[in-house]
Parts: C-alpha cells; structure tokens; sequence
C-alpha cells in the first residue's frame, strides 16, 4: 500500500509518517525541501515541489496514484482538486477557526461560544464576517465535494516539537530570564483548546484504522482535558523547578500576555470532542500535564535564539522593562479603586429553613 504524506516535517508530521510506516505503508512525503528532519526515516520518498498552487500540485504529483493521501499541509483545498481520482482515501487536516465566533465573539448572542463548542455548531458562511475563517469553511466542503469519503480534522493551538509559534517559550524564557512576575489577562481563567502533536497524530491515525466509521466525517481534535493559562503557566514553572507570580490584569490592557495567549479575548474557546471520543475511540496519549511537561523539556533542548527568528514569529520584544511601567500603572489604579468607599454586604441569611428546635420559626420569621 502506498501513501503519501502532504507536509510530514511539521509538528504532528513524523508521528503520522512512522505511524503509517508501522502500519505497513510504503510513504511518501510531498513538501518544498526547506525543512529536513531526523525523525523522518531514510526510507520514505521526499517529492519536493510547492503544495500550495493547483499547477505546481500536478506537475509534482503527475502520474502518480497512491492508496492513501494524508494532507496536512499547503492548500488543502487545492490538493483535494488535484487528487480527485488518483487516491484510494483522502484523509485532511485543517483549522477549527471554521466556527463562528471563534475571532469574533461577538457576532454571536449572547457574547462568546458556547463552552463547549458543539460540532454542529454554525460555521462562517462568508467573507464579510471572517475571511480567514470563510476559506477554512470552504475548505472543508471543498475536501467532501471531490473525496465523499474522505475524513478531515480540525486542527486546534498545537504545542509540542517542532512547532513554528510555539507560546511555551515566551512563559519560559520570562523564568530563564528570572522574571519575578507574569502578566495574565484576568487572571487567566480562559480555557482554550489545545492538542499536543502526538495527541493529534493518533486522532488522525485512527481514521485510519477505521475508515468506515470516518468516512465522511469531521472532527474536532484536542486533548481530552483542557487546562486554563493561569494552570500552563504553572505547570510549565513547576516542570523548571521555579516559580512565578501571576499578575492579573484585564485583557484590554494586558500587552505583554498577547504572545503567549492564543485567543483574541479571554472567552472560552473549547471543542466537543464527542464524536472523535465516541466514533473513533480516541483517548489521550500523553495528559495535557504530562504534554507540557514534554514541550519544556524540548524546547530547553532546543532553546530559541534570544532576538532570533523564532522570537519574532511569536511578536514578543520580552520588554521588561515596558511591563514594569504597565505593572507599576496598574497597581496605581489598582490603589485608587481600592480608596473609592463602598460599602459590602458581609453577612448574607442563609436562603434555606434552619429551625432550631421543633415548631420553632425559622431564621425568616416563617
């Protein structure tokens, strides 16, 4: 059986190469050559060429058929087109930015998603809402209109190796740089959702193992339980044998909270999984604690260059001294709201009878 691997070097890429090779696949793996990596194996095929334009898909990809095709990368609405016909079963992975509201809380009423996001939830259905959104929404009608038996997964925040963006490293370069303070928007009570890279790999893989209960379908992926930035951020200190306070600040004016936290508000933004849980039998490979804990250990390994790329594709300056001025503006306001009198009910009577002996009225005189 042969597949092929559109992408393969990106974060969840080599766990679904080797997952496919441990399945007897012989893979081959489509992507522009820029990015090589160890954990792809000496026998896998390398098609290089660029997967994201309609002609530069078939000229690398003509004449050849294969079983399988695992799309993970490029214009996946292109390489639907493109590989209509010449695949056995067409598997995808796309965003989960597809569902209204997710940029724009406040196109939908009340306020926000609902928590969780349930998969029949409405998607962006034009351009004048969310662009960005519209297309992703497209696409995955696109996928079903050229492959009806497709499957396609809608990828959330990835964390883990090899990711691009990686927010872990703003939080752990502040404890490296011995930062005695975070700043957290209201207090990082947000709940995201997120999936670790072989969490989401063994999704994908299980549409493999059965291609009759996913034919057709798509899921939202994640791990299976979330947990809020106030807990990643304490996790990730715990994992570095440190600690760090957490300095709250509402989300209009926490600046420098913006490269490490993965929404555009402090709204939930958390998927039903029931479908994947409930059709493919998926659990969780690795805990969101234990995936943490397995980000820091590579990124240390791995340690991004101060002031480097890296640190430029996540927009964070690591201005400290900037948020000192903010953090110190802020706990002026803080000092003046605390002066303005306001008088607080302390005691509140308990809503329920509490007699104290038998006949007696209870506490409300009833």
């Amino acid at each position: 059986m042969k597949a092929l691997v559109v992408g393969g070097t990106g974060p969840t890429g080599p766990y679904l190469v080797n997952g496919l090779l441990a399945r007897g696949y012989e893979v081959a793996i489509f992507h522009r050559g820029t990015h090589e990596i160890p954990e792809i194996p000496p026998e896998v095929e390398h098609i290089h060429g660029d997967p994201h334009f309609l002609e530069t898909i078939e000229q690398s990809l003509a004449g050849r058929t294969f079983d399988l095709a695992l799309v993970t990368y490029g214009r996946v609405r292109f390489l639907a087109q493109a590989l209509a016909g010449k695949v056995g079963r067409f598997v995808s992975v796309g965003g989960v930015a597809s569902y209204r509201g997710y940029f724009e809380p406040a196109v939908l009423s009340p306020v926000g998603q609902q928590c969780p996001v349930p998969e029949t939830a409405a998607l962006v259905d034009s351009e004048a809402e969310h662009r960005f959104s519209y297309l992703i929404a497209q696409t995955e009608q696109t996928v079903l209109e050229y492959h009806p038996e497709a499957a396609h997964f809608r990828y959330p925040y990835v964390y883990g190796p090899r990711q691009l963006v990686p927010r872990e490293w703003s939080i752990m370069r502040r404890i490296l740089d011995k930062r005695p303070y975070i700043v957290l928007p209201d207090a990082g009570l947000s709940l995201d959702t997120h999936g670790y890279v072989a969490n989401l790999a063994h999704a994908v893989l299980l549409a493999i193992d059965n291609p009759e209960a996913s034919a057709g379908e798509i899921y939202n992926c994640g791990d299976e339980n979330q947990l809020t930035l106030h807990q990643v951020v304490e996790v990730i200190a715990t994992k570095m044998g440190s600690a760090i306070a957490i300095e709250s600040m509402p989300w209009e004016i926490a600046h420098p909270s913006r490269p490490y936290t993965t929404g555009t508000s402090s709204h939930h933004r958390v998927l039903d999984l029931s479908k994947l849980k409930q059709q493919l039998g998926y659990t969780d490979v690795y805990s969101s604690e234990e995936a943490l804990g397995l980000t820091v250990d590579w990124l240390l390994e791995n340690r991004p260059e101060p002031g480097g790329e890296l640190e430029g594709r996540l927009q964070d300056n690591f201005d400290y001294a900037a948020e000192d001025r903010l953090l110190s503006a802020w706990h002026d306001c803080l000092d003046k709201m605390r002066a303005v009198p306001f008088e607080l009910v302390t005691e509140r009577p308990h809503p329920y009878a509490h007699p104290k002996k038998p006949g007696e009225k209870d506490h409300r005189n009833r």
